[in-house]
């Protein structure tokens, strides 16, 4: 985790797999059934598509603290296939940022798949306290992905 002026945080974990590249980018781009396996998240709404440009509403919530948080964003995702590339950034939402990327590269026995992400909280959310929050959460996601892409191809 970097610690960025403004509170904000750049954030990155990485997964080996033996899970093949095409099948860990078919669970990531499987967007309306996201919030079937990513913790945390409790609605994927595919908005719009055109081409590799994709509009997604996606809500979160989870506890901390004691206190049920939730957070709304609308992202803009343009995926890049040839490279095994997803980015995304926020257009609306409760974050006064939230962008970032997912990279799956080709290994001799698999894959490996790379989440980063920079946040930065809107006012009056205490980014100190959610820290660990969010460095858990990129690992629990990238596990959470990995899991569904062997339960498929396990199936």
């Amino acid at each position: 985790m970097e610690r960025l002026p403004s509170g904000t945080r750049r954030l990155a974990a990485q997964l080996r797999s033996e899970i093949p590249s095409t099948l860990l980018w078919e669970v990531l781009t499987d967007y309306e059934h996201l919030d079937q396996f990513i913790p945390n998240l409790t609605s994927s709404v595919l908005v719009h598509r055109e081409g590799e440009t994709v509009r997604l509403q996606q809500e979160g919530s989870q506890k901390l603290l004691g206190l049920r948080f939730s957070a709304q964003v609308l992202l803009e995702l343009n995926e890049f296939r040839p490279d095994w590339v997803l980015r995304f950034s926020m257009l609306k939402g409760d974050f006064r940022r939230f962008e970032g990327s997912w990279q799956i590269r080709d290994l001799p026995d698999g894959s490996s798949l790379l989440y980063e992400l920079t946040v930065q909280g809107c006012l009056g959310m205490p980014i100190g306290l959610i820290e660990e929050r969010l460095r858990d959460d990129l690992s629990s996601n990238l596990r959470a992905v990995e899991a569904e892409a062997r339960r498929r191809f396990n199936s």
